[in-house]
């Protein structure tokens, strides 16, 4: 199964109108077909406004590469000492403390 990630772009409000519309259909015409884009106005009057465009993506070669090494990591018997880890620690007795209770006076 190949995995996707969400990417961000964003286009600051210091902008002329063509140049945002040419910007928009640039962006548009090179999206896969199935990026799913979404178009959100983020920011407030402080920081400034943007407009922020997500979409979905495959992952690089060289994030595919870093993802299989780190999923690789995970193997099952990793996963059975972890569990039996946890099962010995269920079976250690612990009482928690007494609470006190601190009087103001």
């Amino acid at each position: 199964m190949r995995r996707r990630v969400k990417d961000f772009i964003e286009i600051s409000d210091y902008t002329s109108l063509d140049q945002l519309i040419g910007t928009l259909t640039a962006i548009r015409d090179n999206l896969p077909p199935d990026a799913e884009p979404e178009l959100r106005l983020r920011g407030d009057d402080v920081f400034g406004r943007r407009l922020s465009i997500t979409y979905f993506r495959e992952l690089s070669e060289e994030e595919a590469e870093c993802e299989a090494r780190y999923s690789a990591a995970t193997l099952p018997e990793d996963n059975a000492a972890i569990d039996g880890l946890r099962e010995q620690l269920d079976e250690v007795d612990y009482e928690q403390p007494k609470r006190r209770i601190r009087r103001v006076a």
